[in-house]
């Protein structure tokens, strides 16, 4: 097989690493990749839609898929299927779950999927007028992407006035912020779930923890993620039969009621309340940096998994997991969420070539002019270390970061620390 994977994050880096791993694999090319897609396949200096679709004309390939949410949003879907080949991800219309936060609410709403309580403004003194009456603390949504940053939670209505000015007025995420989602804030664990699903059948990973807080202790602002753990220590059986049961299959079936039957990855942002497990978002492609840790577990050929969802055929289809923890750690640059330098060196990526517990895998990574890995965006790259328990796997992906050097390079200390108390 011959495949292109569109985008450049760290995510897309992750499944191709897996992907290379399958003698089914021949090929792998990139739209535009990283410095870390580099050295396991082709990176084609492409990024628009128009662009891709020009490019499969000539080269054609047997699998294309992208792990980032714009593309989706953007039809990408629908642009491939148009030539004919093979598509792994939802079409635009399925994955409006995720790039409409009001749409993806209405739609819990609708087909009874336990979610918070919400209301939707596309005015800001509306929303103003609102928050007013409401108790603290409260969940501000953009309901546009926002590549994980476009929540808020407000603890106090002078930071619900900002975050709305912010996002209706001041427009920091753009078009994305003219429609609000406000919702109650809700107590318990948060978890990421995946789900292969091909239309009406989904297959369930073991269950992620994303930290989605910049600083230690689940402080400053969201970011698109600082680290992951997976799987999840406390999250029995019986939750995931739960979550499959009141949150996936009733996604899956709703969408297909609508017309958009959903083929891909199926990520909902999930927390445990006293009252059962809610569904905080719903998301439709994999998460990063949840990818990252998966994809180090993962057994069954990936390939092969793709083309069983694409042809229908996940129902009786095995998944299999090795049973280990991992443990992936983001390494940002200093300004990050914000702006950030551009061009930084990246020593030590060589580091654990001749290592099977770590794996790096790049995001906002380039090659300089003079043939360098250096930073292209804030989000850096990702260490990835597994190991036999929770605290082994922690400890590896530390012990590994310490070896990665960058000017002003930023990361949380404590990924995965919560988790151990559950963890026996």
């Amino acid at each position: 097989m011959k495949i292109l994977i569109v985008g450049r994050n760290g995510n897309e880096h992750a499944l191709a690493w897996k992907l290379h791993q399958s003698a089914k694999v021949s090929k792998i090319y990139f739209a535009p990749g990283n410095a870390g897609t580099a050295t396991i396949g082709e990176n084609i200096p492409i990024t628009r839609i128009s662009e891709i679709v020009d490019w499969l004309k000539i080269n054609m390939v047997d699998l294309v898929l992208t792990g980032s949410a714009e593309y989706l949003a953007e039809g990408l879907a629908d642009e491939i299927e148009k030539l004919e080949l093979p598509f792994f991800g939802p079409t635009k219309a399925a994955a409006q779950i995720e790039w409409s936060k009001s749409f993806a609410k209405n739609f819990m709403r609708t087909n009874g999927i336990p979610t918070a309580a919400f209301e939707i403004f596309n005015d800001v003194e509306k929303a103003k007028q609102y928050v007013k009456n409401q108790s603290f603390p409260l969940v501000i949504k953009a309901d546009g992407l926002a590549f994980g940053l476009g929540a808020v939670v407000a603890k106090n209505l002078q930071e619900a006035e900002l975050a709305l000015h912010n996002m209706m007025v001041k427009k920091i995420f753009g078009d994305a912020g003219k429609t609000v989602v406000i919702e109650e804030f809700l107590e318990g664990r948060e978890i990421s779930i995946h789900a292969f699903c091909d239309g009406e059948n989904a297959v369930l990973f073991p269950a992620s923890q994303d930290h989605k807080r910049l600083l230690d202790d689940d402080k400053g602002p969201n970011t698109g993620g600082m680290g992951s753990i997976v799987p999840v220590p406390g999250i029995t059986s019986e939750i995931m039969n739960e979550i499959k049961e009141k949150i996936v299959l009733p996604t899956l079936s709703g969408l297909k009621r609508n017309g958009r039957p959903f083929i891909g990855i199926l990520y909902p942002g999930v927390i445990i309340t006293p009252n059962g497990p809610m569904a905080l978002e719903l998301n439709a492609r994999f998460g990063d940096p949840e990818a990252q840790s998966y994809m180090r577990i993962l057994k069954t050929d990936l390939a092969d998994i793709f083309l069983a969802c694409i042809n229908g055929n996940l129902k009786n289809y095995s998944i299999e997991w090795v049973e280990q923890f991992v443990c992936c750690i983001i390494a940002a640059t200093e300004d990050y969420p914000g702006k950030h330098k551009k061009g930084i060196i990246i020593d030590g990526l060589a580091a654990f070539d001749a290592d099977p517990c770590v794996a790096i895998f790049q995001s906002g990574t380039t090659i300089s002019d003079c043939g360098i890995v250096v930073n292209s965006r804030g989000r850096v790259l990702a260490v990835s270390a597994i190991g036999n328990d929770l605290n082994s796997a922690i400890s590896r992906a530390y012990e590994a970061l310490e070896k990665i050097k960058f000017e002003g390079m930023q990361f949380r200390t404590d990924i995965g620390r919560k988790a151990l108390m559950y963890h026996t």
